[in-house]
């Protein structure tokens, strides 16, 4: 879609995937990221922290449920997706912002990390409870990542009829 703002953010997940399934049983996966820039201090000779950015993110589909069964906390990932903002109105009366990422692509990030990748075979009974055939955690291996980067049917956007039931 003309216009949206695609964004790609590394950063390491806060929280372990939270897979749920809308009432029509689209799975969708809710995680999230915290991005922290660093920065060398000369005088020092150190390493610094910036401010860290935290973004909600949303996964729908076989993705979701590949998110689900290869993430967990802690993890460095790469996601890419369609920055979206959101205004509500907290209990108090206050007016709230906030950002959220619709996730087109996400994997984890191989720069301290191995993975092993596995073709995910789910089969055509819809998408809750997929039935994979490979896929999860290698448990040899600290960060390594087997998930389906590769499905039999297309993913498509997240701009479904369904409300994430988050």
């Amino acid at each position: 879609m003309a216009g949206e703002t695609i964004i790609t953010v590394i950063g390491n997940l806060v929280d372990d995937p939270e897979l749920r399934f809308t009432p029509s049983a689209v799975a969708v996966a809710k995680f999230r990221i915290a991005s922290t820039p660093r920065t060398f201090a000369r005088q020092t000779n150190e390493w610094k922290d910036g401010e860290s950015l935290f973004l909600t993110c949303s996964v729908w589909r076989h993705a979701a449920e590949n998110v689900a069964e290869s993430l967990q906390r802690g993890m460095r990932v790469i996601v890419q997706g369609r920055l979206k903002q959101r205004s509500y109105e907290d209990n108090e009366g206050i007016k709230r912002t906030v950002y959220e990422l619709d996730v087109e692509e996400v994997g984890p990030s191989l720069r301290n990390a191995t993975a092993r990748v596995e073709r995910v075979r789910r089969n055509n009974q819809g998408y809750g409870g997929g039935q994979a055939q490979g896929g999860g955690w290698n448990s040899d291996q600290q960060q390594s990542a087997a998930g389906g980067a590769w499905n039999d049917q297309a993913q498509g956007g997240s701009n479904y009829d369904d409300e994430p039931p988050f």
